[in-house]
């Protein structure tokens, strides 16, 4: 196979992983569940479709035991943004909930610079307050008629999400140094996040405004859990860890934006989504803000998949 058909064909696989990734907040809203509820289930169930995936493969995993751990805990950081995503959903709409957690790109670009020193150029600086005014904007602080239940809890839990993937991103990277199979990788991170949501989800936290999990199965709210669970949890996922690090940085670059773009569009036309004008400019703002980052601020060594 030629070395143009090769990238073909990773980067086909790259865009149906971000298209099927774009599809999980409108999958998770379907099932009607609280945000520990959806994310401890999508978490579960996606376990043993990649036990069995590791066992099938059996390809050989090289990694030592204080790297699989590191992979562990970097689950359980995704946890706490599967929270903070899953609640900002619920109160501001999938589309600025999204947009918001994949703002990650800047974190991670300036977290890599201060622990890698993964230096990024200066467009970094014109990024960050852009993505602070589009926050604002978004509450809708000044906005007669924000869209969402609570625009203001929206953005609080789009922020705590962005750190907090932020932190796995940085955490699953550093546990992964000597490139372990994907779906092993997917396995140690997947079961990481379930123990987290487990932990949090029955933890009391009525306080923070957060339902513990709801352990009765429900029909269909649970039949669109599991899709969300293979469709993204499971092959989303694993098309973006494979298909990203063997990929251009140009065709990188457009994967992992396609995601958040899909979103926003899944969410106008299927979910009748519609943020005010102020909340727009709020959108535009961040996104320009992504794009300027992922296209020109990051370093060569930065690898990232796509957002949640």
């Amino acid at each position: 196979m030629s070395a143009f058909a090769d990238d073909r064909r990773i980067m086909i696989i790259a865009l149906i992983g971000a298209t099927l990734l774009s599809f999980a907040p409108l999958l998770y809203i379907q099932s009607d569940t609280s945000p520990i509820t959806g994310a401890f289930f999508r978490m579960l169930y996606a376990i043993p479709i990649l036990l069995f995936l590791v066992l099938y493969l059996k390809k050989e995993d090289h990694r030592q035991r204080n790297s699989r751990m590191l992979a562990f805990v970097a689950g359980i950081l995704l946890a706490i943004d599967f929270v903070g995503y899953h609640s900002a959903i619920d109160y501001i709409g999938s589309g600025i909930a999204t947009l918001i957690g994949n703002s990650q790109v800047i974190i991670v670009t300036l977290v890599s610079w201060w622990l890698f020193g993964e230096r990024p150029n200066r467009m970094i600086l014109l990024a960050l307050p852009m993505v602070m005014l589009g926050l604002i904007f978004i509450s809708g602080i000044w906005d007669d008629q924000p869209y969402g239940a609570d625009p203001v809890k929206g953005v609080i839990g789009g922020i705590v999400a962005a750190i907090f993937y932020s932190s796995f991103l940085i955490l699953y990277r550093f546990s992964n140094r000597i490139q372990a199979p994907s779906v092993n990788l997917q396995l140690d991170a997947t079961t990481g996040a379930a123990t987290g949501l487990l932990l949090v989800g029955i933890m009391p936290l009525s306080s923070l405004d957060i339902e513990p999990i709801a352990f009765s199965v429900t029909w269909p709210g649970h039949g669109w859990i599991v899709l969300l669970s293979i469709s993204c949890q499971v092959l989303g996922w694993l098309a973006i860890t494979y298909a990203l690090p063997r990929l251009p940085a140009a065709h990188t670059s457009f994967a992992i934006l396609l995601q958040p773009v899909l979103t926003i569009v899944w969410g106008v036309l299927l979910l009748k989504e519609e943020p005010s004008v102020q909340q727009i400019g709020g959108m535009i703002l961040i996104f320009s803000a992504i794009i300027t980052v992922t296209l020109f601020g990051r370093t060569d060594n930065i690898v990232e998949k796509s957002s949640n």
